[in-house]
């Protein structure tokens, strides 16, 4: 396979916080279409294109599927059968916190658990080691310490290279952070999810993660698709909102209310020659404490269009206090 010699040119990356990592502003997460149940040879089309586009940092988790545990299966015969000259070229994260195997030691923060579903991560991907390895959210029956320790033993084996939190806030932080950097293995990631119109970062996380010099990487920057132009004019029969089985997205996240608002974000977006969902990831982009943003993808011409953000990242200020007037007032 051939790839774009001029990738790297191309995309735009920021260094991880104060470590020496630099991740691509646009990082492709592998949550969704690459379990068993998708097609095989679409989500090797879409690890290609995004390889292609300058994307190094591809980001899974050990229950990542359906069923659990595929996406890494998916990832790891795609890395082996045309991406491994090219390992040291990507970054590799996955994470462990989810409920992953029957019994008591498949879920939540225990030395057991996180050590186990490391080992495991790594058979199925192929690989020896991970770039960046998280605990993917806290467990209140397991002691902070006890998962900080076990983040750290996995960087001293060397099958992890760093480590990053997920999901955690700010009082969690206060207790994780001071240990990791006692065992001289400090976090330098933290990943949550953000949006226009989902703000709960800005509270308090966001200045923390600064303060700690941390880098951050968010997930879920389109809401669930309703920051697209998808949901514009109604709901698409083919859509998430659609699916009366969808643990995603109801007819009722799109009210009438919403729509009109989703319609005057994608008016300032046309006045900005984007598309909504351009837009959208752009505006986070802008942001200095944001590292990189992890998008999804069902097929690869979305994340040509995702990329796309890149061109243009400015915003003015007029612009900046119309979308925070109707964002909030989507959040109500």
């Amino acid at each position: 396979m051939e790839f774009n010699k001029n990738r790297y040119n191309e995309m735009h990356y920021k260094r991880c916080g104060n470590s020496g990592l630099k991740l691509p502003r646009i990082s492709l997460g592998l949550w969704h279409n690459f379990g068993g149940v998708d097609e095989y040879n679409n989500a090797r089309e879409m690890i290609w294109q995004a390889f292609d586009l300058g994307i190094t940092h591809f980001d899974l988790a050990n229950n990542y599927g359906p069923p659990v545990g595929s996406a890494e299966k998916t990832f790891g015969n795609i890395l082996k059968s045309t991406l491994a000259s090219h390992r040291d070229e990507i970054v590799i994260s996955t994470k462990a916190g989810h409920l992953m195997w029957d019994g008591p030691y498949g879920d939540g923060g225990s030395r057991k658990y996180l050590i186990s579903s490391l080992d495991q991560s790594l058979s199925r991907m192929g690989l020896d080691y991970v770039d960046i390895y998280y605990h993917h959210r806290p467990d209140n029956f397991t002691p902070i310490e006890e998962s900080m320790y076990a983040l750290s033993t996995l960087v001293k084996q060397g099958k992890a290279l760093y480590v990053g939190l997920s999901k955690y806030d700010e009082k969690e932080l206060d207790v994780a952070l001071p240990i990791l950097k006692e065992l001289k293995t400090p976090c330098i990631i933290h990943q949550a999810r953000y949006s226009m119109i989902d703000r709960g970062l800005e509270e308090n996380l966001f200045s923390r993660i600064e303060k700690e010099q941390m880098g951050c990487i968010t997930f879920s920057p389109l809401a669930k698709g309703l920051l697209t132009n998808k949901y514009l004019t109604g709901i698409p029969s083919n859509s998430r909102a659609a699916d009366k089985n969808s643990p995603f997205l109801t007819e009722a996240d799109i009210t009438e209310q919403r729509q009109v608002a989703f319609n005057q974000l994608n008016s300032i977006a046309i006045g900005r020659g984007q598309s909504l969902a351009r837009m959208a990831l752009a505006w986070q982009l802008q942001k200095d404490v944001i590292t990189s943003v992890l998008i999804g993808a069902s097929r690869a011409s979305q994340i040509v269009d995702c990329v796309g953000a890149l061109e243009n990242t400015a915003f003015n200020n007029d612009e900046i206090k119309e979308i925070d007037k109707i964002c909030f007032n989507i959040m109500g």
